[in-house]
């Protein structure tokens, strides 16, 4: 498999999707055998920033090398969309189902996976 930006952004929300449905069962694990802490540690909620930073320079090189505008204007609002539910997600600003983290995640992916598959610049042509 090439190494690309949507590879890249695929496996990052892909990973991303996985993180968020694993964590209440990691957790649930967790505090059935101690029950002392019930929030996750740090090193834990850090992994949500790493994908977002990841997810970030992919989305920026994948939109950067798409064909229709579109779906780079798509790509960011996406990105921006799942970069709030993150914070929104540490920070506690509003009350939001987690489900939207899951939403967003999904449709970045299958953006990606969309802009692979249909919207490739052949010769650099779509260069911003």
């Amino acid at each position: 498999m090439k190494i690309s930006a949507d590879n890249i952004g695929m496996a990052s929300s892909s990973l991303c999707l996985v993180h968020c449905i694993i964590t209440p069962f990691v957790f649930i694990a967790q505090a059935c055998a101690v029950s002392c802490c019930a929030e996750s540690p740090v090193w834990w909620r850090t992994i949500d920033f790493l994908f977002l930073t990841i997810s970030f320079v992919a989305v920026y090189f994948a939109a950067k090398k798409s064909s229709k505008k579109w779906v780079r204007f798509t790509f960011y609002i996406l990105f921006g969309i799942l970069s709030f539910l993150i914070v929104n997600h540490h920070t506690g600003i509003a009350t939001l189902p987690v489900q939207l983290l899951y939403v967003s995640a999904f449709l970045l992916f299958a953006l990606h996976l969309f802009n692979k598959k249909y919207c490739q610049c052949l010769n650099n042509c779509c260069e911003i």
